[in-house]
């Protein structure tokens, strides 16, 4: 039986306590809550770690989070020794605001950078120091300097970043919205969620689950540490924090 958990992090990214009831352990130990503020790894962004509290202030920490049966199970995996609460407990949830932070960061740098880089994404993956995403790209023309300028001048502009849902019609009415080469978002809800970039998404708009920032200046600095290739017309971009170092 696949349970739902309703995910506050899709409207409040911010949210860094809340309360919830366990309506589940599983045979594992993971547990299952009616809502949490733990992102569950999904689309290249890890899933939050942090602690449940307990009435009698005791902590269970959290070491992962992932998705269970579904994608709307989300399952918070104990860290090993810890006791785990029963079903019908009431527990105090706590995500490490400080990891989560530079996701949401990381995450929104990687938007920016399938704007610089208009190609078909390959792959990526969001870290909290060194992210990548993978293109199809036909030629090396793009040098880490020109990138970092362009990804800075994003940043510098202070774009707001927000969600909107739009329906599964109006997805395949406009196909260009999806920049994965070879994953597509989930349909069959009804209900597509993109994060767009920019005052009516002038910016960039494009489906995506994870937790990002409330505009680009928030970022930070950032710029390419490494392109690689990956294959005859694959590069991979590596983002991290802080300014390019000197040569």
């Amino acid at each position: 039986m696949a349970y739902k958990t309703e995910a506050l992090f899709r409207d409040e990214a911010y949210l860094k306590t809340a309360d919830a009831t366990v309506v589940a352990v599983n045979d594992r130990g993971g547990i299952i809550l009616d809502r949490t503020i733990f992102y569950a790894t999904s689309g290249g962004q890890p899933g939050d770690t942090g602690h449940l509290e307990r009435a009698d202030g005791s902590r269970v920490a959290i070491a992962a989070t992932i998705s269970g049966e579904t994608k709307d199970e989300i399952i918070h995996v104990p860290a090993p020794d810890h006791a785990v609460p029963e079903v019908g407990e009431k527990v105090s949830l706590a995500i490490d605001w400080e990891r989560r932070h530079l996701l949401m960061r990381m995450h929104a740098a990687c938007h920016l950078l399938t704007v610089v880089c208009p190609f078909p994404i390959t792959g990526a993956s969001v870290s909290e120091d060194d992210s990548r995403v993978d293109f199809d790209i036909p030629d090396a023309s793009f040098g880490k300097e020109e990138v970092t300028a362009s990804l800075m001048d994003l940043v510098r502009a202070d774009h707001p970043i927000f969600t909107r849902l739009i329906s599964d019609e109006e997805l395949a009415a406009n196909p260009g919205l999806v920049k994965s080469k070879n994953v597509r978002p989930p349909v069959g809800t009804g209900r597509i969620r993109l994060v767009c970039i920019g005052e009516n998404a002038s910016v960039d708009s494009q489906p995506c689950g994870g937790t990002h920032v409330k505009s680009t200046g928030e970022i930070g600095e950032i710029h390419i540490g490494k392109i690689e290739k990956k294959g005859r017309e694959n590069r991979r971009f590596r983002i991290r924090f802080g300014p390019m170092p000197e040569a």
